[in-house]
């Protein structure tokens, strides 16, 4: 969405979009609140999302709080968690340098990629900037003074789509009145320094204030919806779509002059936590922790940092359930964790190491670290 994403002017879609999902009573709906997790009102931004999808749009998502890189342990676990298990998962306004920064160095970006399988992600203004394979320092430039440049972006649209291009909402912006304002307040001057800077076979996709496009990933169109339109532009060519109508992938890929051939997506998540997943859901517990050490070897990905930390996570909650007998279920799942702790320690890992110790703690495990290695005793209650 170029903007207006809590206006009345979105609502519609908004429910459109959900109601393709299923029923909403069933739905996982989050919010994710990293753009503005710099802002001082960040509580009230967060607030008036959820009470815009509540009273005007009928649906109650819940808050994912990835406010700064200080997220760690069981609570990024916990985080990522949610993201995982998300159906619909949105991210708006804010700074899209910043969001970029903290997803990055989190490495929770990857697992935008696993709702996309199932359900949907909904970026719109700041966060929209971040869906290309290059993204605009908005603030960095228009505020600040920065001369033209790129950051990388997240690159969701080459990877589902097959098409590489960087997205430029608030594309049609007025506001300069006297100076030019468009293209998200770089105007066509930077905006031509820019595209000098893409590589050739990069072209953009501008999206109009209080317009949003829906990429449909099964029958690979591009549906344009609300005031404005969508705008394929290439070395200062541009072609419209209106809103109310649709273009292939392919059509969009015509119209940039470009020699790409479209194919099958790339890969999408180069480590598969659901390996472990299915492993603890079939019960083999040992099987579980091989392939979750095999995880947590690669330790210098912070891609694999957050999977491990959702493991973790997870194992904790089923070790910690009331429902099962502690010597015949909670106490492969606790010898799991110290295995994992004890790979992250030799690693120097400390914050996986943190987060195994946190979920022991709350399942009220005492752990004796001694050089032969660690034991555990869990309170009796």
């Amino acid at each position: 969405m170029g903007s207006g994403e809590t206006s009345p002017t979105m609502v519609t879609p908004h429910q459109q979009i959900l109601a393709s999902l299923g029923k909403l009573d069933r739905l996982k709906l989050t919010i994710l609140d990293t753009p503005f997790g710099f802002q001082e009102n960040a509580d009230d931004l967060t607030e008036k999302l959820i009470d815009f999808f509540t009273q005007s749009v009928g649906a109650t998502p819940k808050a994912i709080s990835l406010r700064n890189t200080s997220v760690t342990g069981s609570a990024l676990g916990e985080a990522v968690n949610s993201i995982r298990e998300s159906e619909w998962l949105f991210a708006g306004p804010g700074s899209p340098s910043y969001a970029l920064k903290v997803w990055h160095e989190l490495g929770v970006s990857p697992h935008f990629d696993e709702v996309l399988v199932d359900g949907t992600v909904v970026l719109a203004s700041a966060a929209a900037l971040t869906a290309g394979s290059h993204t605009i320092p908005v603030y960095e430039m228009y505020k600040v003074g920065d001369e033209p440049h790129w950051l990388p972006g997240l690159n969701l649209i080459e990877r589902h789509t097959g098409m590489p291009a960087a997205i430029i909402p608030h594309y049609d912006n007025a506001d300069g009145a006297n100076h030019d304002t468009r293209f998200c307040y770089i105007g066509e001057r930077r905006l031509r320094v820019m595209e000098s800077l893409l590589p050739t076979e990069v072209f953009i996709i501008g999206v109009d204030e209080h317009t949003g496009i829906r990429f449909d990933l099964d029958q690979r169109t591009a549906h344009v919806f609300g005031r404005g339109t969508m705008t394929i532009r290439h070395h200062g060519e541009s072609w419209t779509v209106s809103s109310g109508e649709s273009a292939t992938f392919e059509e969009i890929i015509s119209h940039t002059g470009s020699t790409i051939v479209l194919g099958e997506p790339a890969p999408l998540f180069k480590v598969d936590p659901h390996k472990v997943e299915e492993l603890l859901d079939a019960g083999k517990v040992s099987d579980a922790v091989d392939a979750l050490l095999n995880l947590d070897e690669l330790d210098r990905d912070t891609e694999t940092r957050a999977a491990v930390h959702s493991l973790v996570t997870r194992l904790g909650h089923i070790a910690a359930s009331p429902k099962v007998d502690i010597m015949s279920v909670i106490g492969p799942y606790v010898d799991a964790l110290l295995q994992a702790r004890q790979a992250a320690r030799a690693g120097g890992r400390w914050d996986d190491a943190d987060a195994i110790r946190d979920q022991l703690m709350e399942m009220k495990v005492t752990i004796q670290d001694t050089k032969e290695g660690s034991s555990w005793e869990i309170e009796s209650s």
